[in-house]
Order: structure tokens, then C-alpha cells, then sequence
């Protein structure tokens, strides 16, 4: 018997919460690529504008969807779990995303208590190895 040969996926396109959202480990210029869609946003990220950290959990995707210098941010955070899929197979995803508003004011004050914000979301969708 021979041993199973798996490939891992590299694109995600991934739904749900009113959220859409396509990852691509790596696209035709070697870099990942994220879009993101919601009520508020319509936005692409690539490159270093993608950061990952690997952990127990799986892969943490995360992008900044707004920024400013005296309000604070909003982060997207997605994560996505091993998987191990046959060549050409088309794998069922289901996973969570979190969206972060991180609170910062220019007055000290108002930067007391909980800085940091969270609605995590279950996002559902398919995950396959693509050639480029």
C-alpha cells in the first residue's frame, strides 16, 4: 500500500455574518492576497499588508481595515484551520473570524478600562489547492 499524499489549500472564499471573504495564501505574484466585504467595507489587501501568525489554533490572518492617528482602528482577523485535501478536491470550511475596534483617544482618560473590542463571526465556505 501506498502512502496517502496530501496537498494543503490555498484559497479560501469563505461567507456568512453578512462578511465574504477570499484568501489566497499565495497568487500568481508569490503573495497572499485577502478580500474583504461587509456593509462598511470593500477592501483588498496583499503582500505585508497581510500579517500571519501560526499558533495551535490554525493560521491567524489578520488585516487593518481603518486607521487613524487619534481614534484608534479596526482589525480583521480570520482564522483557518489545517486541512488536508486529494489533488483537485474541493474541501468544506467552517471557522470563525473576529472583527476588533481597538479604542485609542488623544485625552488619557478615555483610554481607561477595555481598549479592545470583539464580534467574532462563523464563517463557512470551501478551501482547495490552486496551481499557479
Amino acid at each position: 500500500m501506498s502512502a496517502q499524499s496530501y496537498v494543503s489549500p490555498t484559497l479560501y472564499q469563505l461567507a456568512g455574518s453578512g462578511m465574504h471573504v477570499t484568501y489566497s495564501s499565495t497568487g500568481v505574484d508569490g503573495r497572499p492576497h485577502l478580500h474583504f466585504h461587509d456593509s462598511q467595507h470593500n477592501q483588498n489587501f496583499s503582500g505585508d499588508q497581510i500579517r500571519n501568525v501560526t499558533c495551535d489554533l490554525g493560521v491567524l490572518v489578520s488585516v487593518s481595515l481603518q486607521q487613524t492617528v487619534d481614534a484608534g482602528s479596526t482589525s480583521f482577523s480570520l482564522l483557518i484551520p489545517r486541512v488536508n485535501l486529494q489533488s483537485g478536491e474541493i474541501g468544506h470550511v467552517s471557522t470563525e473570524a473576529v472583527l476588533t475596534v481597538h479604542r485609542l483617544s488623544v485625552v488619557p482618560v478615555f483610554n481607561h478600562g477595555q481598549l479592545d473590542h470583539y464580534t467574532v463571526s462563523k464563517l463557512n465556505g470551501t478551501a482547495r489547492h490552486v496551481l499557479l
